[in-house]
């Protein structure tokens, strides 16, 4: 996979519990600090209270590898109780182009008792520092995206099986 193929991952768990239910969890941004290995805190920003489109929150990131580093998101859809989906962008300048789509998507399923409920991401379109790293080894393209997505597969596995403990199903 190379940054032109638009790389990402996506999981996903059924969770017996109506999508109402999952719903009220996953847009809670503590949700995910709550169950990755790398999102370490979160708390919203210029006033917001809660989700919205348009409403940011800043996070705090560790990776062992990595280091550790600071984002700003923005929600950019909101659709109860369907979508949620934000943008992250550098902490040091949140009006440039994303460095990462991520979205919660839920499904009823089983005449509305149980939620298909889908986590993923998606790298860029902007310029971050997967990127950086990838031009100065650009012969190791592919094995560096591989093992970002792997990670990040790891990570979102573990959100959706702490939603779903949560939840309670």
């Amino acid at each position: 996979m190379r940054f032109s193929d638009g790389p990402g991952v996506e999981c996903e768990i059924e969770i017996a519990a109506a999508p109402e239910q999952v719903w009220k969890v996953v847009t809670d941004i503590a949700t995910s600090a709550k169950y990755s290995p790398e999102l370490q805190e979160v708390e919203w920003l210029d006033g917001a209270r809660g989700p919205a489109v348009g409403a940011r929150f800043s996070g705090r990131n560790h990776n062992e590898s990595i280091g550790e580093w600071r984002t700003v998101s923005r929600i950019t859809a909101l659709e109860e109780p369907r979508t949620f989906t934000w943008e992250v962008v550098r902490h040091s300048n949140p009006d440039e182009e994303a460095l990462a789509l991520w979205t919660y998507t839920l499904e009823s399923v089983a005449d509305g008792t149980a939620t298909r409920l889908r986590h993923g991401m998606r790298i860029g379109p902007g310029r971050g520092p997967l990127q950086e790293f990838v031009e100065k080894y650009p012969e190791r393209e592919e094995q560096i995206i591989e093992g970002r997505l792997a990670l990040l597969r790891t990570g979102i596995e573990a959100t959706l099986a702490g939603v779903k403990a949560e939840v309670g199903a």
